[in-house]
C-alpha cells in the first residue's frame, strides 16, 4: 500500500492522533486519491479514529477498487466472500479477486485459487487453482504455500511428493499458518515424510494450539497425557483437552473427563485455571 505521498499536514491541536489520521485520509480520499480511499476504508473497517462502519468501509474500498488499486480490489473481494457490508456473493468475490490477482496481489491469487479448487463462485478447475497457488506461494503467501503443499501431499494435479509437501508446509508454518503447523505436528507424530519425533510434533502442535486450533489442542493434550515428546502432565493434558472440547471436539471432552477422574480436587482446580489462562492468551493474541 502506497501512502508516502499523502498530506500529513493536518494542523489542529484539538484532534487526537487517530482523529488527525482520519481527517488526513478523508481529505485526500474526497480528492480522489485511491490509496487514501482504500486506507479510509480500512479505518472504517477497524473503527480506528471513527466509529466502525462496514457500509462505509465497502463504499471507500469500492471507490479505490474502481481506480484499479489491487489492495482495495482484494479487500472488496473478501467483503463479498464474507458477506460483510455487502450481500454474500462468491461470484462478485471471484471477480474482484481476479482483478487484484491479475496485478500480482498474492492474497487475491490465493483466495481465487481456493474458489477454483472448490468450484465456489467459479467453475471447478484444479489446474487453475494450482497455477494461482504457485504464483502466490512464490511470493511467500502462507495460505497458498499450505494449499500447494496439500496438493503435493495428495498427488492432486501434481506428482505425489512428500518432500515438496513438507518444505511448503514448513514455509507456511514458520509464517504462523496454524493449519500448516498442525499438519507438521501430525506428520512428525506419525513419521509421514519426516523422521518420527514426538518432540517436534509437540512443538508444532503447540504453535497451532496457541492460536486456538482445536485439533492441535486435542493432540497436544494426548501427548501430555502419554508423556510423548513432553513431560507427562495430567494437568496440562486436562487444560489443552478442555480448550479443544470447548470448540466442540467430542473426543477431547471424553479425554478431559477421563483425565479429571485421575486428578485430585486441587489438581483439577489448577488444570481449570491453566485452561482459563491459556484461553485468555489465545483471545488476547487474536486482538
Amino acid at each position: 500500500m502506497i501512502v508516502e505521498n499523502l498530506d500529513s499536514s493536518v494542523n489542529d491541536g484539538f484532534l487526537t492522533q487517530d482523529d488527525k489520521t482520519f481527517a488526513m485520509y478523508k481529505k485526500k480520499a474526497e480528492q480522489g486519491h485511491a490509496d487514501a480511499q482504500y486506507y479510509l476504508g480500512v479505518l472504517y473497517a477497524n473503527g480506528k479514529g471513527i466509529a466502525q462502519d462496514d457500509n462505509q468501509a465497502v463504499a471507500w474500498y469500492r471507490k479505490a477498487a474502481g481506480q484499479g488499486l489491487p489492495e482495495a480490489q482484494y479487500a472488496l473481494g473478501l467483503r463479498y466472500a464474507q458477506g460483510r457490508g455487502v450481500p454474500h456473493n462468491h461470484e462478485q468475490a471471484a471477480d474482484w479477486f481476479r482483478k487484484a490477482a491479475g496485478q500480482g496481489h498474492p492474497q487475491a491469487q490465493s483466495e481465487l485459487g481456493i474458489l477454483y479448487a472448490h468450484g465456489t463462485g467459479v467453475p471447478l478447475d484444479k489446474e487453475q487453482a494450482l497455477a494461482l497457488f504457485k504464483k502466490a506461494a512464490d511470493q511467500g503467501q502462507a495460505e497458498a504455500q499450505f494449499n500447494l503443499g496439500t496438493m503435493y501431499a495428495k498427488g492432486e494435479e501434481l506428482p505425489l511428493d512428500d518432500s515438496q509437501a513438507i518444505a511448503l508446509f514448513t514455509k507456511a508454518a514458520e509464517q504462523g499458518q496454524a493449519e500448516a503447523q498442525y499438519t507438521l505436528g501430525l506428520r512428525y507424530s506419525q513419521g509421514l515424510g519426516v523422521t518420527q519425533s514426538y518432540r517436534q510434533a509437540a512443538e508444532w502442535y503447540r504453535k497451532a494450539a496457541e492460536q486456538g486450533y482445536a485439533l492441535a489442542q486435542l493432540n497436544l493434550g494426548v501427548l501430555y497425557a502419554n508423556g510423548d515428546g513432553v513431560p507427562q502432565s495430567d494437568i496440562n493434558a486436562y487444560a489443552w483437552s478442555s480448550l479443544a472440547a470447548a470448540q466442540g471436539k467430542e473426543s477431547a471432552a471424553t479425554n478431559r473427563d477421563a483425565i479429571a477422574e485421575e486428578l485430585t480436587t486441587e489438581q483439577r482446580s489448577q488444570a481449570q485455571a491453566m485452561s482459563a489462562e491459556l484461553q485468555a492468551k489465545i483471545d488476547n493474541n487474536r486482538h
